[in-house]
């Protein structure tokens, strides 16, 4: 940019002549990039190319399993079983088989042995386990299942069930039917499913996001600025999965969750900015370098704080011993990193040469330079007035909504979160009517050789197994012995983990009970183990971060305990409508009745980084107030006028975002929109609009009271630009 074009425009008598205040850090990074724009926006573009060239292979690139409690006795059972045992485990891809009659009369033994060429031409099969009698081949001969063994990782799996599935089901003909299932294809459709959820949904909030958009920036050419953030940083991000993912296996749901999470930061992040630079460029008719310098130093301040807390939000659910979870929460962050830089550097180079150009097409009513929403300022002088009115209101409103959380249940996902014409769905119901209820969990139960026997007879004697086979020994001669015993109940009934319970205290030490079934019971007992934990470093770290930049404990406190209100209320509601089926029919699911076990812990930290999000707009803009005048309802109605506008619009573009997804496609992305949409709904209007000022009214001067000792640690974090 040449240098004149930094200089005053239209610069109002005040402003000409006036001593501009030094930039801070951040307020210098505005004026860098915007003088040197030819060189951040060659980086950016070679950025977004180099990493662009990875980001089409993503989909195909990034894995769906890894859900898993590491170092449990199921994945240690799963890996000797495909390690010596053929790969007849979990893993394994299962090839249901029914006839009308027995298979082993006309096109029966044609197709299964067609199932068995099909497996044995992929590299990633160990080998193919024929149909035994009493085993895999029912008692009337009309369902057989041929195994796939495991030959590769459970990624590598899914991947395989994926490409094996379609010719595997095209062998079905008039009076034999092929079903591949198990939980490599079950991960496959699901996969497949959530995929096309993702691009329903995503086709749905498109131009609902695009009208608030519209709406909150007030005209077409600055509603497009989050876009070009948003496709920045989401090309950028899914071609470091697709690189990350060479080196470790990601999961597919890191990219579904960073497109969600790079959408709703980036319009977060572009609106908090441009009503800043707006005010400070046509607002106050700075000239372009102070305008720039301004918004940094204050909005981009806060921006900054903001994705920090997301980042240590997320950072706490690497805690849990899952790689699905540790890569989700991973990619998570990776997106937010690129968006963060994008805001930080991309946004202030295109604000700069923009300038006035940002407001057209302008909407009639809309004032570019009006920073002080007077409707905001109107409520925030009401909440000053009738403080215990409006705050017990919310309050109130938020505990009944939390009160259903007390009878909340939680599970590993059932088969119903498949669509019920997935080929997993159908396998796993036909096994069921062929076997009995239990055969789809059936158990992997590796002991060594000298307790097999032993093994067996527990096994046999436990009211909680149907059937169990004789100790088969491995190909290759370790001294390991299988027992495969089939429960009496389905997979996803509460009494299989009693039974898995009771089995693991009565069978001889060295004996490992794995199975997928088991697999989910476990990674389940972790989640349980590792919820409090995360949710008590996430509230510490928040506490920390934000009482690092505001130097004001009280209410460093009252902001991040207020987050628990909405995300208890959030499950409250999830507990009505997932567990108890209320509202099934309107959002189009089978109730499992009971949570997914994983929503509690990942689903909080997503929750408390979105809180956290808007509470450090509010409360920056606060601190603002309090440094340029040191009164306590400057501070709060001038935070809410201020910055009540962008958060009340960003609110409404992450519900209808959120809500989306709770209209389409398997049940997961459905209590991820239900949960996420009714938190960012209860969080954004009733907390941060209405909760966090009434306390900042409450607590007076003290919330901005710190002591002397506090003072001389925490280092000096402004907020006033002027």
């Amino acid at each position: 940019m040449r240098s004149e074009e930094l200089e005053p425009t239209r610069a109002s008598a005040a402003s000409v002549g006036a001593v501009e205040p030094r930039p801070g850090p951040l307020g210098r990074l505005g004026v860098w990039v915007s003088a040197h724009g030819r060189l951040v926006a060659a980086a950016w573009i070679l950025i977004v190319i180099g990493l662009g060239v990875f980001a089409p292979s993503v989909e195909k690139s990034l894995s769906g399993a890894g859900w898993q409690a590491q170092g449990s006795d199921s994945v240690a059972a799963r890996d000797l079983a495909v390690a010596h045992f053929g790969g007849n485990a979990s893993s394994a891809i299962q090839v249901v088989v029914t006839g009308q009659r027995s298979l082993t009369e006309g096109d029966g033994p044609e197709v299964i042995a067609a199932v068995g060429d099909i497996l044995r031409a992929d590299g990633r099969i160990s080998q193919v386990i024929e149909p035994t009698p009493g085993a895999t081949l029912s008692a009337d001969g009309r369902t057989a299942i041929v195994i796939g063994g495991a030959g590769a990782d459970t990624n590598e799996m899914v991947r395989a069930a994926t490409d094996l599935s379609p010719p595997l089901e095209a062998l079905s003909r008039d009076g034999v039917q092929v079903a591949p299932t198990g939980a490599s294809v079950m991960w496959s459709d699901f996969n497949k499913a959530n995929l096309e959820a993702m691009l329903t949904s995503e086709m749905i909030s498109f131009p609902v996001t695009l009208f608030i958009l519209v709406v909150a920036f007030g005209a077409l050419v600055a509603a497009g600025l989050p876009l070009l953030l948003t496709i920045a940083g989401l090309v950028a991000s899914a071609g470091i999965l697709v690189l990350v993912n060479a080196v470790v296996p990601v999961s597919i749901w890191a990219m579904n969750f960073a497109m969600m999470f790079s959408l709703a930061l980036g319009i977060d992040y572009a609106l908090f900015l441009v009503v800043r630079f707006r005010a400070a460029r046509m607002g106050q008719r700075l000239p372009m370098r102070a305008a720039i310098a301004q918004t940094m130093d204050t909005a981009g301040k806060a921006v900054l704080l903001s994705g920090a807390t997301v980042l240590v939000s997320l950072s706490a659910v690497m805690l849990v011993p899952s790689p699905s979870f540790r890569s989700m929460a991973g990619g998570i962050m990776i997106s937010v990193v690129f968006i963060l830089a994008a805001t930080l550097t991309l946004l202030p180079l295109v604000l700069s040469k923009l300038d006035h150009r940002i407001d057209k097409l302008p909407l009639p009513w809309v004032k570019a330079g009006e920073h002080r929403s007077p409707r905001f300022e109107a409520w925030a002088q009401r909440l000053w007035r009738h403080p215990l009115r409006w705050g017990a209101a919310a309050l109130a409103i938020l505990v009944v909504l939390a009160i259903p959380l007390v009878g909340l249940t939680t599970a590993m996902p059932s088969i119903k979160v498949l669509p019920e014409d997935a080929s997993a769905r159908v396998g796993y119901h036909r096994v069921q009517e062929a076997f009995g209820p239990g055969a789809p969990g059936m158990l992997t139960v590796i002991a060594p050789a000298a307790v097999a026997d032993e093994a067996r007879t527990v096994l046999a004697d436990d009211p909680g197994i149907a059937a169990a086979t004789p100790p088969a020994a491995p190909s290759d001669g370790v001294d390991y012995r299988m027992i495969q015993a089939v429960p009496t109940v389905d997979p996803s009934d509460p009494e299989l983990a009693q039974t898995v319970d009771r089995l693991r205290a009565g069978l001889p030490a060295g004996v490992l009970v794995g199975g997928a079934a088991v697999e989910n019971l476990d990674l389940k007992a972790q989640l349980d183990r590792s919820t409090p934990v995360v949710i008590a470093v996430v509230l510490t770290l928040g506490f920390l971060l934000l009482l690092f930049a505001l130097a004001a404990p009280l209410i460093s406190f009252l902001g991040t305990l207020v987050s628990l209100l909405s995300t208890a209320a959030a499950f409250g509601v999830a507990r009505l409508v997932f567990q108890d089926g209320l509202g099934a029919g309107l959002f189009g699911f089978e109730s499992q009745g009971f949570l997914d076990a994983w929503a509690p812990v990942f689903f909080f930290a997503m929750i408390f980084a979105i809180a956290m999000d808007y509470t450090v707009f509010l409360l920056a803009s606060a601190k603002e107030h309090w440094e340029r005048d040191g009164d306590a309802r400057s501070a709060m109605v001038g935070a809410v006028a201020h910055s009540g506008r962008v958060i009340f619009a960003a609110g409404g573009v992450m519900v209808a975002v959120f809500f989306t997804f709770a209209l389409s496609g398997p049940l997961p992305p459905k209590e991820m929109g239900v949960i996420l949409g009714v938190a960012v709904l209860l969080d954004a209007f009733l907390i941060r609009l209405v909760l966090l000022p009434v306390l900042l009214r409450l607590t007076g001067r003290a919330a901005w009271w710190t002591p002397a000792w506090l003072r001389k640690v925490l280092p000096t974090v402004s907020f006033a630009h002027d």
